[in-house]
């Protein structure tokens, strides 16, 4: 049965969630488990994305899944399901996270939640002594990325993103072929990402179900009546957009080849242009960020149904690779003076062509052994204490270009410079409100 908000937040505050380490008792909980131990897990989150985790988490023997945890109970079975199939066990299921942040057995909590409770989620897991594996993107905002990164580093956590591009083989070797000077001079990249989604229709506000604890579901984001339409991924409230939650994995894959960090200014250009529906962030973006020496194109749009991601056939083949063009929707291309680099996520690898349009060299990984791979750098983090591959800043860095863009979009598609040292952008307040969110109490109590 759903604990009622009022109580669990009074539980919370009583058990001091914003000073978890005294309470729930660090020493214990930020234990390294001994090789022959078991890395106990909660998942939190068992949507589509989340039960999916809760298979290559629950794959693995050193792994065990004690905790199935979401707001909505009939999401519980399907997971139970394959925790039961691969360990032979059921896991207990609650839809209160707080009995798993009290649990000091508990080694990590695997966080595949809604957008708005990823810095939550994360904070609150790092004060109460787990590691945590969060899903992409890492923040709502800024400021709260931010804050992420400093309780990770406070209670010595091992926090990975769930950008598994940071676990694959053929972004390291891109990453050296640039750095070496086969393609000469970087000065311009280009990021695609073309989709298609269906309008957002008007629903009326209803109660929500009774299996749904939907006040939970809110948790620091606003007060909203329930209405199914938020579970979309266009709405302010509640995240940013396509570019946050799929664009996020194509800029942090340019970032991982060209290892650079904050652009000095970003500028978006286009909007809402395509549908006259309920959405709030943009369905069409071209949004240009400069670096010295160099300028990154990123662009989106969600009404282009021709254009269609790598298929699992050949993400999944070590020989065969994308038909870039013209409909591929998901590619990077590296610009130099020397060559040119075709890169794309999800197993498409790399090619490479000379100056005479020559392919001259290529790399490749299936897309399952890099999600298996990324897994496996955060169980091995956790036993190690070394930080993983997409450790908390970098999935934080990744996600502020995403929500860089949007700040530009909100206040009129204006240029804007961005000082990476503050965080901050330059002499601009109206962008700087963007930097961060309201928390609803008591929530704000806990971030800090």
């Amino acid at each position: 049965m759903a604990v009622s908000r009022r109580r669990f937040l009074e539980r919370s505050i009583q058990g001091g969630l914003g000073v978890a380490a005294g309470v729930y008792g660090l020493s214990a909980g930020s234990r390294a488990p001994a090789a022959s131990d078991k890395v106990v897990v909660g998942m939190m989150g068992v949507g589509g994305r989340g039960t999916f985790l809760t298979q290559l988490f629950a794959s693995r023997p050193d792994v065990d899944i004690a905790y199935i945890c979401d707001v909505d109970t009939r999401k519980f079975q399907p997971a139970v399901k394959v925790v039961e199939d691969k360990q032979g066990k059921t896991p207990k299921t609650v839809v209160n996270f707080q009995r798993i942040l009290e649990d000091k057995s508990v080694d990590a909590i695997v966080s595949a939640t809604p957008d708005h409770w990823h810095g939550m989620a994360t904070i609150l897991a790092c004060q109460a002594g787990k590691d945590i594996y969060v899903e992409k993107p890492a923040s709502h905002c800024i400021w709260e990325g931010r804050k992420m990164v400093e309780a990770a580093r406070k209670y010595n956590r091992v926090v990975q993103v769930g950008m598994q591009n940071r676990s694959n083989t053929y972004g390291r070797t891109a990453r050296e072929l640039i750095q070496s000077g086969k393609l000469g001079g970087v000065h311009l990249v280009r990021v695609y990402n073309m989709l298609n989604r269906e309008p957002v229709e008007r629903i009326p506000d209803t109660a929500p179900p009774k299996e749904l604890d939907w006040d939970l579901w809110l948790g620091p984001g606003p007060l909203r009546p329930y209405n199914p339409k938020y579970f979309r991924r266009v709405f302010w409230d509640f995240n940013g957009g396509l570019i946050t939650d799929d664009g996020v994995h194509h800029l942090d894959l340019a970032r991982i080849v060209l290892g650079v960090t904050y652009p000095r200014s970003v500028h978006h250009a286009g909007g809402r242009l395509h549908f006259n529906d309920l959405a709030e962030t943009p369905d069409t973006t071209v949004a240009t960020y400069e670096f010295d020496g160099l300028t990154l194109v990123f662009e989106q749009t969600l009404w282009t149904p021709y254009m269609q991601k790598t298929p699992d056939n050949v993400r999944e083949s070590l020989t065969q690779f994308p038909d870039w063009y013209p409909f591929n929707a998901t590619k990077i291309e590296i610009y130099g003076s020397k060559g040119l680099m075709i890169l794309g996520r999800q197993g498409g690898g790399w090619q490479l062509y000379d100056e005479g349009g020559r392919k001259i060299a290529s790399d490749k990984q299936r897309h399952s052994e890099m999600q298996a791979a990324h897994v496996e750098n955060f169980v091995s983090c956790i036993r190690s204490r070394n930080r993983p591959n997409a450790d908390i800043e970098e999935g934080h860095i990744s996600a502020a270009l995403c929500h860089m863009a949007n700040i530009s979009f909100r206040v009129g598609n204006r240029k804007l410079q961005f000082d990476g040292a503050k965080e901050m952008f330059v002499d601009d307040q109206e962008a700087d409100r963007y930097l961060k969110r309201t928390y609803r109490a008591p929530w704000d109590r806990f971030i800090g």
